[in-house]
């Protein structure tokens, strides 16, 4: 909730139709000027008591924002009554809740005089005890509408929960820019907490190859973490030594992708924004380079997957001050561009921080631009406030109804650990699952699953029982044959019956295609975990595509079949040949399951079918 600005209605969330002689608005109609400025024009003008105060929108019953108007020496029963309401606000918000003191329901800004404020801020620490959780006050302001000479305030307070179970809250945040913008260092400065000796030393642990460290160029998806406590503090390896002590520690847990820069290595930063499902994305711009090499791409494949994005100028300190500022006009000018209709937000305090991570949250038009220096650390703090109150996407409901389903887990990543077996990384997309559970895998070459034992799991490096929807996680399963698996396979539970595709159809818009797009044409289709080729068998209605067109396109695998869920978003590319799409059907197996080698099918089956026979399927 935006309290940016108390006043005259100006600003993001107050309403701007507010009357008053400020705003030159009075009964609905613009104000006159006036030509006379006598004395007793002069006392009218600073009279506010007919002012109309501004206000936020009214309380929703949904979410995890709570308006006070006042918490003053509450009886014991109202006391158990609002510790239950603060309950039901931190379940909301997976562990997390707003309060705004001084607020009425109906969202009007009333205020509270110093002494209430604190008997107030009181009520709610014992409150937030009561639960198990700890408060932190974000930012107080003054409501200065009403004539009284008092001092009165609005507060606004974050409240999370103390982590208990390792049921931390995690956000994963996927990072994209262009090759030596600077994004490895900044994430190895956040996760590390030293500053970087501007020669790349804060980046070393973050690669995973020889040849990375040699070439100083990322070229694999990494993974690191930062978390925070319940009072808002950062917690890094400068206070802890592992993974394992971060995640004790922490209630708040920001878990970055570290995604490839360079062109040559797109189809992996492909698969990092389409298997690993980010909650975000951060754009790292070099402030001395600007808008360069593979910026524009990596923002064109987040705003196709719908990935709420915001963006960091980093390397600051190598450049004047103009020149930071042309790069912020820059990324300004192109993210109000009619294909990207953004709302761009520069933060220059933390005051910005705040309400650039709320409104983030709750607008995807909102883009907030951070201008930084991982050298000298400046506005470094700012980003951190930033990750601190940003909320999840998805409310505690959503999270309630993934659990209820069978378990569905994405195979990501592959490994072979000593002593312990194979290991597979990946996210659970629904369902639940514990140590012991037995599940399939697959499908296989030859369209099977396999069944398999869940022996032990770990979340971000430390031992973990229960794996809950939406969560990432790495699961062991012993001495389990790894040349059975590869990426793109899921493991389900095997009540769900999981049916497999050599077919599909997809609703597609070709973003870009030299020639024409038309049967026959091979591409590599990127759906969720799944990275394979395919051929295009036909085109709904249509004999070729051009570019910005729209069809329904049948695509068949090239290799071995696999498992796809209708609704499912759909990327797909070949050299410059770039389109997006969701996934509308697929052919059953046994339309398709009798696939030669040669890709010799009768010509009824490449047929496309009609929109009745579309519609008669569902």
């Amino acid at each position: 909730m935006d309290v940016n600005v108390i006043g005259c209605g100006k600003g993001p969330g107050l309403k701007p139709n507010l009357q008053g002689p400020e705003c030159g608005f009075v009964n609905g109609q613009k104000k006159k000027p006036r030509k006379r400025r006598g004395k007793r024009g002069r006392k009218r003008k600073s009279k506010k008591s007919n002012e109309t105060p501004p206000y936020f929108p009214p309380e929703a019953e949904e979410g995890n924002i709570e308006y006070k108007l006042k918490l003053v020496n509450p009886t014991q029963y109202r006391f158990e009554h609002l510790a239950t309401q603060l309950k039901w606000r931190l379940q909301e918000g997976r562990g997390e809740a707003v309060y705004q003191i001084g607020v009425e329901d109906n969202g009007l800004l009333v205020g509270l005089s110093e002494g209430d404020m604190k008997a107030s801020l009181k009520t709610l620490r014992r409150m937030a005890e009561k639960v198990g959780a700890d408060i932190t006050l974000l930012r107080e302001r003054e409501v200065d509408y009403d004539s009284d000479k008092n001092c009165r305030k609005i507060a606004e307070v974050l409240v999370r929960k103390v982590p208990d179970d390792q049921q931390f809250l995690d956000l994963r945040v996927a990072v994209l820019g262009n090759v030596d913008s600077g994004k490895s260092t900044l994430l190895g400065v956040l996760t590390q907490g030293e500053l970087d000796n501007g020669r790349g030393r804060a980046r070393l642990n973050l690669f995973r190859h020889l040849h990375e460290i040699q070439t100083g160029r990322t070229s694999s998806i990494s993974f690191e973490i930062l978390g925070f406590n319940s009072k808002g503090e950062v917690v890094n390896y400068s206070d802890s030594r592992t993974a394992e002590e971060i995640c004790e520690s922490s209630s708040k847990m920001i878990t970055f992708i570290d995604l490839a820069g360079h062109y040559k290595y797109l189809k992996t930063t492909i698969f990092g924004l389409t298997s690993y499902c980010p909650d975000f994305a951060m754009l790292v711009v070099g402030a001395n380079t600007g808008i360069a090499g593979t910026t524009r791409e990596h923002l064109g494949l987040a705003m196709a997957l719908k990935v709420p994005i915001f963006i960091v100028v980093s390397k600051v300190d190598l450049c004047a001050k103009v020149t930071v500022e042309r790069t912020v006009r820059q990324l300004e000018r192109i993210l109000k561009q009619p294909g990207c209709n953004k709302v761009p937000m520069v933060v220059a305090n933390p005051d910005d921080a705040v309400t650039a991570a709320q409104q983030f949250a709750q607008s995807s038009s909102i883009t907030p631009i951070f201008t930084l220096s991982s050298v000298s650390g400046e506005n470094l703090d700012l980003l951190k406030v930033f990750f601190n109150i940003l909320p999840p996407l998805s409310n505690s409901k959503e999270q309630e109804e993934l659990m209820q389903q069978l378990t569905e887990f994405q195979v990501d990543e592959i490994y072979s650990v000593p002593d312990v077996g194979t290991v597979v990384g990946g996210t659970l997309y629904s369902g639940v699952c514990r140590e012991g559970d037995r599940l399939v895998v697959g499908p296989t070459d030859e369209g099977k699953f396999l069944r398999l034992k869940v022996c032990s799991i770990q979340r971000n490096r430390s031992a973990c029982r229960v794996l809950r929807a939406g969560q990432a996680a790495t699961l062991a399963l012993g001495n389990f044959d790894r040349a059975l698996l590869r990426k793109g396979m899921v493991m389900v539970s095997p009540k769900m019956n999981p049916t497999i595709c050599w077919q599909f159809e997809a609703a597609i818009v070709l973003l870009f295609h030299a020639k024409t797009f038309r049967r026959g044409f091979q591409v590599t289709v990127h759906v969720g975990n799944v990275r394979q080729t395919a051929t295009v068998e036909c085109l709904q209605g249509k004999d070729e595509l051009r570019t910005g067109e729209r069809a329904v396109v049948c695509f068949r695998f090239m290799k071995h079949p696999e498992y796809l869920r209708v609704g499912a978003k759909l990327l797909f590319r070949e050299g410059v040949t770039k389109g997006i799409g969701h996934v509308t059907y697929l052919l059953p197996t046994s339309q398709n399951h009798k696939h030669d080698q040669n890709h010799n099918h009768n010509q009824n089956q490449n047929k496309c079918r009609s929109p009745g026979e579309r519609e008669s399927k569902f």
